[in-house]
């Protein structure tokens, strides 16, 4: 969708944004045993820290790695939809191992390798339905409204 740098800088940050703040707050659900209204303020706190990683990791290092992995799968000429759900589908399987390990560096009280892997293993479900159906779709939406195409006239 991003047609240049800029663009593809401004589809990072708000994914980055929706991606991390969704995923903190089941993670905190998961630690505090449910979602209440304080679930999403406490969320809010872990994003100064999470977003510029996730951003960072993504635009510098895992876009380019998934991009490579989708297309040993799919092909230039596949309809665009396939094409988007196969990089989505990358980007998760790099991300959350990768994210979950953040997290358990920065956050849990337990700091093993065990707990990095269950972490991950609790997130990689959620990470992949959230994008998938959720996160990915509304960031599209939103990305096409802020940069919409003129009709040729």
């Amino acid at each position: 969708m991003p047609k240049n740098k800029f663009q593809d800088v401004i589809f990072t940050i708000i994914m980055a944004t929706i991606m991390v703040y969704g995923m903190v707050v089941y993670n905190v659900a998961l630690n505090t045993g449910g979602v209440t209204n304080q679930t999403f303020l406490i969320a809010l706190h872990e994003l100064p820290i999470m977003v510029p990683v996730a951003f960072v990791l993504e635009f510098f290092i895992v876009g380019k790695i998934a991009k490579a992995l989708a297309f040993k799968v799919v092909r230039p000429t596949d309809r665009p939809q396939v094409i988007t759900y196969a990089i989505s589908i990358c980007i998760c399987c790099i991300m959350c191992p990768i994210m979950s390990l953040v997290a358990t560096i920065l956050f849990k009280d337990v700091k093993t390798f065990g707990t990095w892997i269950q972490t991950w293993g609790m997130n990689f479900p959620m990470a992949l339905c959230y994008q998938m159906f959720y996160c990915g779709p509304l960031v599209r939406l939103i990305f096409r409204t802020i940069f919409r195409e003129k009709k040729a006239s």
